[in-house]
């Protein structure tokens, strides 16, 4: 009987287990109920190109010609008087439109507006390769001047003169923009008129390209110069906020000037390109600054340099010209003489006397008209911002060693101590022995007047 219990258990539970699987694959064949897949449109992104404009845009582009007044061009697209002059206006302080020129490109940027005409929405105007002005037309008008985006290269070369520096740079495919860097960097080091064959350079730096294009030439990050079998150094290294170059023991490759060049009663004239002249009664340029002393005052080169002057003028009476370097010069007039030994060629040291005060030429009173140029062009010594002439302080000794020792490496230089020898690119060209004069120097303009 107890058997035929558990028999029947037994039976019982596996008709339930049939009849709950079955109902489990019937429940797992329900298939869901079909759900509308929506997909919301996906808005583009604009795309924008060199000028910061976005390239859907129509756009027209018209090269400007000799004597065409952007008002003239403006009007064939369109754009009203009045809105041609708010351009005008709203440019103030950012661009003068007279002074575009031609040649140049002028990019005119539409869009279709709710009614289905164009309207200008943006006029670009390319300065130069790397700059451009931008006019904004589509709500306020506003003017801005902006530049194309750009990349930095670092590049070396490596180069042996034979000719002039100028000429050197374009033989090996570098633009001549780098001879200036190169005089900023070494104007007290390296006398670039006297440039002698066999002379050498290396010299790391950036190039800033845009549209895979040099546009120009950037910063010097390390150099060494070869001048008469001296070796100078030269590495970029920014302290206290003044980008500067020292050399291998951290000293400044800049020098300074004195401040004045004598012991002087008063300014009785400053620069100005505006000033009533004493003696011929009109006003006109006054590019010096005149320092009222008595005569016989002792005057001093303000800084090292070459006598390229020293005669006797109508105007400037008694006076001499000194050559600091590839970039700086400085002028005394209205001597009453000059000391011993003043004559062109001679070299000067920093406060070496070179004359006296007097009041030769056109001059009303004794005194001494001081003149400075800086690449050949008169400048207020007062208002040049050159940076102190200071070594590598103890709290950036550690960094900049660190900075020197991966400059180092770039150049191909293994340690302080051993030189590599410099795979010389020889350039074969007839020697002149000097830097062309139209490369460097601009001779500046002559005269108190």
């Amino acid at each position: 009987m107890t058997r035929l219990i558990q028999i029947l258990i037994l039976l019982f539970l596996a008709v339930t287990a049939c009849e709950f699987t079955g109902e489990r694959s019937q429940t797992s064949n329900i298939s869901e109920p079909d759900v509308e897949e929506t997909s919301q449109p996906v808005a583009e992104e604009p795309v924008f190109n060199a000028f910061g404009i976005d390239e859907s845009l129509d756009v027209a582009t018209h090269t400007i010609r000799r004597n065409e007044s952007l008002s003239a061009i403006l009007r064939g697209h369109g754009i009203t008087p009045a809105v041609i002059h708010e351009m005008s206006r709203a440019s103030s302080g950012v661009f003068d439109v007279r002074r575009m020129r031609a040649g140049q490109p002028l990019h005119i940027y539409s869009r279709t507006d709710s009614t289905g005409s164009d309207r200008v929405a943006f006029v670009v105007y390319e300065d130069n390769h790397a700059e451009f002005i931008r006019f904004h037309l589509s709500d306020s008008i506003f003017v801005e001047r902006d530049q194309k985006p750009f990349e930095i290269r670092t590049r070396l070369v490596d180069a042996s003169i034979t000719s002039s520096l100028y000429q050197t740079m374009r033989q090996i495919g570098v633009d001549p923009q780098l001879t200036h860097r190169l005089a900023d960097v070494y104007a007290w080091q390296v006398d670039f008129y006297r440039i002698q064959p066999g002379d050498h350079f290396k010299v790391l730096f950036e190039e800033r390209l845009i549209d895979g294009e040099v546009a120009e030439i950037g910063r010097v990050k390390a150099a060494i110069f070869t001048h008469r079998n001296q070796d100078f150094y030269a590495f970029h290294y920014r302290q206290n906020g003044q980008d500067e170059y020292f050399d291998a023991e951290g000293n400044s490759l800049r020098r300074q000037f004195m401040a004045a060049p004598l012991d002087y009663t008063r300014i009785s004239s400053r620069f100005t390109n505006r000033r009533f002249h004493p003696v011929l009664k009109r006003n006109m340029p006054h590019h010096g600054t005149d320092y009222a002393a008595p005569v016989g005052t002792p005057i001093r080169a303000v800084g090292d340099g070459t006598i390229t002057v020293a005669r006797y003028d109508r105007n400037n009476g008694n006076y001499i010209r000194i050559r600091h370097n590839s970039i700086y010069e400085t002028g005394y007039l209205h001597m009453s003489r000059f000391a011993n030994g003043m004559q062109p060629g001679v070299q000067v040291e920093q406060g070496q006397i070179i004359g006296y005060v007097g009041q030769t030429g056109l001059a009303t009173g004794p005194h001494l008209c001081f003149r400075f140029w800086e690449h050949g062009r008169p400048v207020d010594p007062r208002r040049i911002d050159l940076p102190p002439a200071d070594p590598i302080q103890e709290e950036h000794r550690q960094s900049f060693s660190a900075r020197k020792a991966q400059l180092r490496t770039e150049l191909g230089f293994e340690d302080d101590a051993v030189l590599k020898p410099p795979a010389i690119f020889a350039i074969q060209m007839g020697y002149n022995g000097v830097m062309s004069s139209q490369n460097l120097y601009h001779p500046a303009d002559e005269g108190d007047l």
